[in-house]
């Protein structure tokens, strides 16, 4: 990176580490997911029988079982294909069938896609020099000093060139900081995964026709294998981001499985070029154990079994083909790991890997399917909220009674009641969300509570935007937020429980229905206070993962100089406010000139509240939310 980027990334660093989130962005923002999932429109896979297709019931609830269960998974969705047929599907609550989700790094399959299309066409060659395809920016010293990187560097991660994702977040044009950069040893030699390399191949495509990568893959990909429902980001210059920003339903995600097992051909006509499927999927480079140990081809992984390969996504995305076995199974979930080097993968090869062998057909087994269809619907209404609990979500595991109480209760304890917020630095995207998707939130202000219809609403005010979020008690309830004009799909729970203080806690669960990530919090009610714990997942492990990866990679004198200084333990205690704070709520009394909105609407009126206060408890004698007096565990 320049010495520029690299001070706006040591800039947006110390704005993380302080918690001011609100100005962190270094790219200009337009809003551009104005819509949520439109619901998806039929399945062009026929159903089948596992037995049907040679595939055991009692193994897929065994991996069913196997993956809820698994500590570093989180599934949201599974698909498994075999010979064309859908023979497994389980979607795990709270997250639905029907939706898109968004797929990370898998999309960079889907960029080399792209330029196989574009070599096809005549318009770009594997070996062509990007700056030559870019030549218009290059200046007089850099065509004659610059080494030469060609597209397949691109394809391959080998391109050297020390640009990565965190210099996409602290500036708009991407294209220029990437050809600008320093380059690292010669380019075709070594593997470094950067998702910038995606991002040049999108804008390669851009530059020999015109038009964005997702326009240029309408007519070639999406409508001939009839994929209607897809949204991808693109950077400020318009240019789709290639590795990031796709969202895609799973059951499309397995289309394009399906037609890498068809070697490119989808209902008897050739899709995508010939040969590419082959070039794609053979060993093009050898990543670092750490993140696969199988090869890597043109944007994809290879896998354990041979012959296989997998389109991977961060956190749990995948579309893995196995060719000799005539499967796809496709994953989507909200892991807390990066590459194909993960646990959702080391169990999926653990029933589909070298050693398995499956037969065309096996007999039909009913108490075994039955079995099966049971898991599965216990899977999509598994109460999610206390999983995470169970597997460290909450920093501090609240013990004691549960009891979501009588309406009277709820009402009482938490029903409209609105808090001004002591610290608003917190917003109600996760850090990840923001930093994805280059939308920062100010912090919330205020927070409440409100009962209408037998329904808890969670408020929350934050810049401009106000969102209502119900919080359902027997399991997730749906709604819609809007995030500085960009809607999500949240389900959400409400719960409450009593810790070892006697204090009354609610415990909400959001998970953002089409995105891997999930907000957890706990409000203790004090008297007409609260006091609230934020947390996500994934959460402070994969965060300051990333973040020391990018200290050590752009600036190693920095960070060695912060650790020899003591320093870096700061900055752990300091990220980890930043990324589970608790903060704290009084009741809301506007100020004289506070009485309106910056639109004129009353406080009140907007959010249909009125200010109450509620009376002071000794400790160990609050009453349930159903009126009664509770007894505690310890």
């Amino acid at each position: 990176m320049s010495a520029r980027e690299q001070l706006n990334t040591i800039e947006m660093v110390w704005e993380l580490i302080n918690g001011t989130t609100g100005h962190l962005g270094r790219t200009d923002y337009t809003p551009q997911k104005t819509e949520i999932s439109p619901p998806f429109d039929g399945s062009c896979f026929a159903a089948a029988t596992p037995e049907s297709q040679g595939i055991s019931s009692g193994s897929l609830a065994a991996l069913i079982r196997e993956l809820a269960d698994a500590e570093q998974t989180d599934m949201h969705h599974l698909l498994i294909l075999r010979h064309g047929k859908k023979i497994c599907e389980c979607n795990f609550s709270p997250y639905r069938s029907g939706i898109w989700h968004a797929t990370y790094s898998l999309c960079k399959s889907i960029t080399g896609m792209a330029i196989g299309f574009l070599e096809a066409e005549g318009k770009v060659s594997l070996d062509e020099d990007i700056h030559k395809i870019f030549e218009e920016r290059m200046g007089l010293l850099q065509k004659i000093f610059r080494p030469t990187i060609t597209v397949e560097d691109l394809l391959t991660m080998q391109s050297g060139v020390d640009f990565n994702e965190m210099g996409a977040v602290s500036g708009n044009d991407w294209v220029s900081g990437f050809l600008d950069a320093p380059v690292r040893g010669t380019p075709g030699t070594v593997f470094e995964y950067n998702s910038m390399n995606s991002y040049m191949l999108s804008a390669i495509v851009t530059e020999r026709t015109g038009r964005s990568m997702m326009e240029y893959l309408k007519p070639r990909l999406w409508e001939p294998l009839g994929i209607r429902h897809v949204f991808w980001e693109s950077c400020p210059a318009g240019i789709t981001k290639g590795g990031w920003g796709l969202f895609l339903c799973p059951e499309d995600a397995a289309k394009l499985g399906q037609l890498y097992l068809q070697k490119g051909v989808w209902e008897g006509k050739r899709v995508l070029p010939e040969g590419w499927v082959e070039r794609s999927t053979s060993v093009h480079a050898n990543p670092q154990e750490r993140m696969g140990r199988y090869g890597y081809g043109y944007q994809i992984w290879m896998e354990e079994r041979p012959g296989s390969y997998a389109f991977n996504g961060m956190l749990g995305q995948n579309v893995l083909v196995l060719p000799d076995l005539e499967m796809v199974v496709v994953t989507n979930a909200g892991s807390n790991e990066l590459f194909v080097n993960c646990e959702l993968l080391r169990i999926l090869r653990k029933y589909f890997g070298k050693e398995f062998r499956a037969a065309e057909r096996l007999p039909e087994d009913d108490q075994k399917r039955r079995k099966l269809e049971i898991l599965q619907r216990k899977a999509e209404g598994i109460r999610r909220e206390q999983m995470l609990i169970r597997r460290g979500g909450w920093k501090n595991h609240c013990p004691g009674r549960r009891d979501n109480g009588s309406d009277a209760g709820w009402q009482k304890l938490a029903a409209d009641r609105m808090f001004r917020m002591k610290d608003g630095h917190v917003g109600l995207f996760p850090l990840a969300m923001q930093v994805f998707h280059n939308n920062f939130s100010n912090g919330i202000q205020k927070m409440g509570f409100q009962w209408k219809n037998g329904k808890l609403f969670l408020l929350l005010e934050e810049g401009k935007d106000r969102h209502r979020i119900e919080l359902g008690r027997n399991g997730a309830a749906v709604s819609v937020v809007e995030v500085n004009q960009e809607k999500y799909l949240v389900g959400a729970t409400g719960e409450f429980a009593v810790n070892e203080d006697g204090i009354w806690v609610l415990k909400i669960g959001i998970a953002f229905l089409e995105e891997a990530m999930r907000r957890s919090l706990r409000v203790y009610f004090h008297g007409d206070q609260i006091e609230v714990h934020w947390n996500e997942s994934p959460g402070r492990a994969l965060i300051m993962e990333g973040l020391e990866s990018i200290m050590s990679a752009m600036a190693g004198k920095f960070l060695s100089f912060l650790k020899e200084n003591g320093a870096d333990e700061m900055i752990h205690l300091l990220m980890e406010r930043t990324i589970e704070p608790v903060v704290f709520g009084v009741p809301d009394q506007p100020e004289d000139g506070e009485k309106e909105n910056g639109d004129g609407s009353a406080i009140e009126s907007e959010t249909g509240l009125k200010e109450t206060t509620g009376a002071e408890q000794e400790p160990g004698t609050e009453r349930s939310p159903g009126g009664t007096e509770s007894s505690q565990e310890k």
